[in-house]
C-alpha cells in the first residue's frame, strides 16, 4: 500500500502507525508541501519511519490545475494540453515540449527526494464527459495521447524518476467525475478497443499504472476496473498487455461505495499489485492495512522490473530547457 499523511511534518501517532504498518511508500498532497527544506524533512522522515532510505514517495505533479508544489517556490508548469494545442500544429515541436516540461518537473522532483511523478494522463477526452480530466490530458486523440504520453515519460526518467501511466484502461468517457461519484461508460468494447485503450497499448511496457475508478458495462457493470478481476485480466493485462505495477487510485474517493479497508481488499483480489490511500485520515488508513497483506512475489517481481528502469540522470542545463520550452509554446521558430 501507498500512504498518505496530514500535514507538512509527521506526527508521534503517524511515526508509530507507519512504523507498524510498514506501507512500501507514500504519496504527497499539496498539504504536505510549504518550502523545499520543510518537505526534504518530511521526505526523510517518511522514510526513515519505516526504516527504508529507498521507500517509494509519489507526488501528482502533472502541471496546469493539478500541481502540488506551488510558486513561488517551485515551477508553474503548463498543463499538459498545452502540449497537444503545440502537437496539433507540428508533431515534433508537440513531442520536444512534452519531453522537456516532463523532464523539468522530474528535476525539482528529484532535488526533494520523491522517485515517482504520476504523469502521463493517457485518458482521451470525450464530447460531453465531466471536464474532470479536461486539460489534464496529455493528448486529443487516441495517437497523438500515445506519442505525446510517450515524450512525457521519457522526460520523467531521463529526470531519475518512474512514470505512471493513468487512468488505466480509460477515464476520458466519464461522465461524473470518479473524485464524487461512480462513473459507468456504456459503450462497446470495440469502441474503447479502437480509441481509449490506444495509447495504454502503446505505453504498456512503462513501469507502473494507476487504475480508474470506472464501470465498462460492456465488460463488468458491476464492478469498477479497480475492483474488477475481469477489466484487470482480461483487459489491462491481457488486451492491453500491461505487465508493470499496477496500482489503484485513491481509495477515499467516492466512486467507491464500501470504503478504504473492504475496497484496498477488493482492489487486491481483483489483481492490482498496490491499493493507494490519500487523504491521511488514520482510522481509514487503518482499516486499510487490516486488509492488506504483504507484497505477492508476482508483485515484488514487478517492482524489482521497474526499478530496473529507473535511469541516472545526466547533466541538463534547467535554464536553457525554460527558453526551448518557453519558445516551443509561444511558437517561435528557433524556440
Amino acid at each position: 500500500m501507498i500512504l498518505g499523511c496530514c500535514g507538512p511534518e509527521l506526527n508521534e501517532t503517524e511515526r508509530r502507525f507507519f512504523a507498524d504498518a510498514n506501507p512500501l511508500g507514500f504519496i504527497l498532497f499539496a498539504r504536505n508541501c510549504i518550502d523545499p527544506g520543510q518537505l526534504r524533512a518530511l521526505v526523510g522522515a517518511l522514510r526513515e519511519s519505516v526504516g527504508r532510505a529507498d521507500a517509494p514517495i509519489l507526488i501528482d505533479q502533472e502541471g496546469g490545475r493539478v500541481t502540488r508544489l506551488k510558486p513561488p517556490h517551485w515551477w508553474a508548469a503548463p498543463a499538459a494540453q498545452c502540449f497537444a494545442d503545440l502537437a496539433r500544429r507540428d508533431a515534433d515541436r508537440g513531442a520536444e515540449a512534452a519531453r522537456l516540461g516532463a523532464r523539468l518537473i522530474a528535476a525539482e522532483l528529484n532535488e526533494l527526494g520523491i522517485s515517482i511523478n504520476c504523469v502521463p494522463v493517457l485518458d482521451v477526452p470525450q464530447p460531453g464527459a465531466s471536464p474532470a480530466i479536461g486539460d489534464r490530458a496529455v493528448g486529443d486523440t487516441p495517437a497523438r495521447a500515445a506519442a505525446l504520453g510517450h515524450a512525457v515519460c521519457e522526460g520523467v526518467l531521463d529526470g531519475g524518476l518512474l512514470p505512471v501511466i493513468k487512468h488505466i484502461p480509460g477515464h476520458g468517457r466519464a461522465l461524473v467525475d470518479s473524485h464524487d461519484a461512480l462513473p459507468e461508460v456504456t459503450v462497446g468494447q470495440d469502441d474503447l478497443e479502437c480509441a481509449d485503450w490506444v495509447p495504454f497499448r502503446a505505453l504498456s511496457a512503462m513501469p507502473w499504472a494507476m487504475t480508474g475508478h470506472v464501470v465498462y458495462q460492456s465488460i463488468d457493470a458491476s464492478q469498477p476496473a479497480t475492483t474488477s478481476a475481469k477489466v484487470i485480466g482480461r483487459v489491462i493485462r491481457d488486451a492491453i498487455g500491461f505487465d508493470g505495477v499496477l496500482i489503484s487510485d485513491d481509495l477515499s474517493m467516492k466512486a467507491l461505495k464500501d470504503g478504504p479497508g473492504p475496497s484496498a481488499g477488493a482492489a487486491l483480489a481483483a489483481g492490482c499489485d498496490l491499493v493507494l490511500h490519500c487523504n491521511g485520515v488514520l482510522t481509514e488508513m487503518e482499516a486499510v492495512t487490516e486488509a492488506v497483506g504483504p507484497c505477492a512475489e508476482v508483485t515484488l517481481g514487478r517492482l524489482a522490473r521497474a526499478e530496473a528502469m529507473r535511469r541516472q540522470p545526466k547533466p541538463f542545463d534547467m535554464a536553457w530547457a525554460h527558453r526551448r520550452l518557453d519558445g516551443l509554446l509561444r511558437g517561435e521558430e528557433d524556440g
